[in-house]
This record gives C-alpha cells, sequence and structure tokens, in this order.
C-alpha cells in the first residue's frame, strides 16, 4: 500500500424514511425482525490488509445504542453472517465503525468487505450485543491486544479517556505495516507517557513478552485480552493467580471442541421435544424443525444464540461464557454446547 491515504465517502442523500427493520412483515424470523439495514458511507484503509468501514442508517436515523467491547453481525452475501467489534468512541453515536482485517484464510466474510464492498452498499446487519463488557469505574485497566484485536479495546480506551480514567494498553502486531490506529494511539501516549506500549515481532525479533509483563500488573486491576489463539493461551496462563472477575477474553475463532455425546432437548414453552445426534448441534435440529433461534457465527463466539437452561447440565463448548456462568449452568450457546446429562430443557 502507497503511503497516501485514500478514504471514499458516500456524498449523497437517501430520500424518505428509509431507516427500516428487515422483515418487519408476516413470517419474519425473531432476528430479522431486529435487523438494521445500514448504508457503507465511509471507508478508510488503516493498514497493509485492514479497512475502517463506517454504517449509518438510511435516513440519518439514530442507531440503537450500544458499549463498549460490542459487536455487531454483519449478513454478507453468500447466506454469511460474520461479528465485527465495534470501535466507536461515546461521542460517536451517528454510525457504527468497524475495523475489518483481510484475513489470509478467508471463508468470504473479510474478504468481500476488504475487496468487493464499496461506499453506497446497504447491508442487513444485527443490532449491538456485548460480550466483552468494560468496567469502567475499575481502579486501573490494563489491555492487551494483537493484530485487529485492538478493534473492541480501542472503544474502551476511548471510553477511559473520555472518563479521565487510569489505563494502559499494550499492543503487538508483526510490523508497522499490518498495525491499525497508529497515529491515534500514538497521539494518546502524547498526551501520557507510558500508557501505550507498542510490540512490532519484525523490530523486537521475538514475539511480546506477555507473561513478563502481565507479573507486574496489580492483582486489583481489570486485564482484557483480545487476539489470536497464541496470544490469548499466554494471557490465560498469565491470570491464573487474578480474581476471576478481573479477567475479560474476547476470542476470533471458536473453540475446537465438540459435544461428546448424543443428548435430547425439550422445548419447554413449545411443548416439544428432540433428539440431538453426535455430530450435530442443538442449533442443527432446531432450524430443521423450523424452530428458529437466534443466531450468527455457529461457532461459539459471538454469543448470539445464548438460550435460558431450564433443567440438565449443558457440556460448554463455547468462547463466550466466563468459568463462573458455565458453572451456573444458567444459559448455553446451542450452536456449538453439548449435554452432560443426557437431556436439556430449554426456555424456547
Amino acid at each position: 500500500m502507497s503511503e497516501e491515504r485514500i478514504v471514499e465517502r458516500d456524498g449523497g442523500m437517501v430520500s424518505g424514511a428509509d431507516f427500516d427493520w428487515v422483515g418487519d412483515g408476516v413470517g419474519a424470523t425473531p432476528t430479522e425482525r431486529n435487523q438494521l439495514r445500514l448504508r457503507v458511507d465511509v471507508i478508510v484503509p488503516l493498514a497493509a490488509t485492514i479497512r475502517q468501514i463506517e454504517l449509518v442508517s438510511l435516513d440519518g436515523s439514530p442507531l440503537p445504542p450500544f458499549t463498549a467491547g460490542a459487536h455487531i453481525n454483519l449478513k454478507l452475501p453468500g447466506d454469511l453472517s460474520r461479528s465485527y467489534s465495534l470501535t466507536n468512541g461515546p461521542g460517536v453515536t451517528d454510525r457504527y465503525i468497524i475495523g475489518v482485517n483481510r484475513d489470509a484464510a478467508s471463508r468470504g466474510g473479510s474478504a468481500y468487505l476488504n475487496e468487493e464492498l464499496k461506499v453506497g452498499d446497504v447491508l442487513p446487519v444485527d443490532p449491538p450485543h456485548n460480550t466483552f463488557h468494560l468496567i469502567d469505574d475499575a481502579e486501573q485497566s490494563a489491555f492487551f491486544a494483537g493484530g485487529i484485536g485492538i478493534t473492541p479495546i480501542l472503544a474502551m480506551i476511548r471510553k477511559l479517556e473520555a472518563l479521565g480514567k487510569p489505563w494502559v494498553l499494550h499492543y503487538a502486531a508483526r510490523d508497522r505495516q499490518s498495525a491499525a490506529f497508529l497515529p491515534e494511539l500514538e497521539a494518546l501516549e502524547a498526551k501520557g507517557p507510558g500508557r501505550v506500549n507498542l510490540h512490532f515481532d519484525a523490530e523486537a525479533g521475538r514475539v511480546m513478552p506477555l507473561l513478563k509483563i502481565a507479573s507486574t500488573i496489580p492483582k486489583a486491576a481489570h486485564l482484557y485480552c483480545c487476539g489470536p489463539g497464541k496470544m490469548i493461551e499466554t494471557f490465560r496462563a498469565s491470570a491464573g493467580w487474578r480474581p476471576e472477575d478481573n479477567v475479560h477474553i474476547e476470542h476470533f475463532a471458536g473453540s475446537k471442541s465438540k459435544p461428546t455425546m448424543a443428548f435430547d432437548i425439550e422445548l419447554k414453552r413449545r411443548g416439544m421435544t428432540f433428539h440431538v445426534p453426535l455430530g450435530e448441534t442443538m442449533l442443527d435440529v432446531l432450524l430443521r424443525n423450523d424452530v428458529y433461534v437466534s443466531h450468527s457465527c455457529k461457532e461459539g463466539v459471538c454469543g448470539s444464540c445464548e438460550t435460558r437452561v431450564l433443567e440438565g447440565v449443558p457440556e460448554h463448548m463455547d468462547n463466550v461464557l466466563s468459568p463462573r456462568e458455565r458453572a451456573s449452568n444458567e444459559v448455553v450457546m446451542v450452536c456449538c454446547s453439548g449435554c452432560s446429562s443426557g437431556k436439556l430443557v430449554l426456555d424456547l
């Protein structure tokens, strides 16, 4: 990519009240009734393989509010649904802003958004959902980000900066060309030296020494991590001695674990029971029997399919619930998790 920054912006006006919910008519599924139709207003190249995409309502109407750490699910051609974190600071409420990295192993989502999406395109979008909450009254907040994992963390930093709360960031990338938001991060560092710590593997000749860094952060601090799998594994290892509620993780990909047995599910409100064979998911069975449950990633990452458990013991396979939430057995992600008690009774 050249040094020149090219910004695409939609300067046209859209007439009429076109800010609609998709599928308002008879027969729409619950998710369709809540979907937004948003227009691509601005596209900005942020790094060698990263685009910033700004989405607005079709008629300028306000968008549903959200909190720092939230994500939205975009519905893309080919029946794809992909989740992307919102980077908005607290003062930006008229648009949703995401950063999308062109994954070399893309299954279609990031490739489409980086190579085919253009200003003026309209996409169905689920309202924001948050599984990576910021504790904005913490005594201290420490953030660890890897690559495009900076996106939800940037929203959190912007929020804390607006509140005047203390924070520190450790951001790792392969090299400067693959890192996003560097000008803003460098400006924040200039305002408060020592808060922004950048690590580039190519320059340092090694990966960021996360274990060593984390050991210097006070036990009372709240720690957040979003990045590739190996980074998250190291972060987990560094945080085992901390209070569980002080450790927050956002995953890029779903768990590779699968349910280990077949089981039954009873839908309490519908008075229906189905068998879930080994090798299938609850979501597979529900959709095949015309029982619609909100869903997106199908990998236990986005949290869209969270369902309340009335009876039974789930075999949790998601990357959303905390250890405490898993132990409570109050909810389950039906897209990926199983059952260790033979039967689950769901609030459906």
